[in-house]
């Protein structure tokens, strides 16, 4: 098994680390990593992760319910939320669309979303899909589909990333910028 974003090097490092690790903090790393797995679950709003039936930010009254804001996977949320600038509610996909891994929209929670727009109160969705192949065809297919009802559709911006130089983006993310350009504040 090996685990994403973890290369030979680190782990050979964490491997080692464990090793040396006293039995006593071992097994309670272990007893915790297996609470964790059994006590986490799909919020039954958002289908974000959460220990309860419904997560704190569907459940919070003070979270803006007519704003959407759509995610690829669970942790996106987490990635947004620690931004501190999204008050409003989320509905994660688990996935994106990708034909050549077989996956359409009938596989991703594009129903239930459909389902959540329909009942009512969402005036605006935000497309936080990645900019990759995958989630623009996404954000293409949701914009399709919900163009017909009254919402605000809109897109996550791109861009140049903070503290980096236009020497180092490619044309595509470059081009992406002035596009979706803003009148300085």
């Amino acid at each position: 098994m090996t685990l994403p974003g973890i290369g030979k090097k680190s782990a050979y490092r964490i491997a080692f680390y464990f090793l040396r690790l006293e039995e006593s903090l071992f097994n309670q790393f272990i007893s915790n990593l297996l609470s964790f797995k059994q006590n986490l679950r799909f919020c039954n709003v958002c289908f974000g992760i959460t220990e309860n039936e419904v997560c704190d930010i569907c459940e919070s009254n003070l979270r803006e319910s007519f704003v959407l804001c759509i995610v690829e996977q669970p942790e996106d949320i987490f990635f947004i939320e620690n931004t501190g600038e999204y008050k409003g509610k989320y509905h994660v996909l688990h996935g994106v669309i990708s034909p050549l891994d077989g996956i359409g929209p009938e596989q991703l929670k594009i129903a239930d979303l459909l389902k959540k727009i329909d009942s009512g109160g969402i005036t605006e969705v935000i497309l936080a899909t990645n900019p990759t192949l995958e989630g623009e065809a996404t954000a293409t297919y949701l914009t399709n589909t919900l163009k017909d009802k009254p919402l605000k559709i809109t897109r996550i911006a791109y861009g140049v990333p903070l503290g980096s130089t236009l020497e180092y983006a490619d044309q595509y993310t470059l081009g992406r910028a002035i596009k979706a350009r803003l009148p300085f504040q």
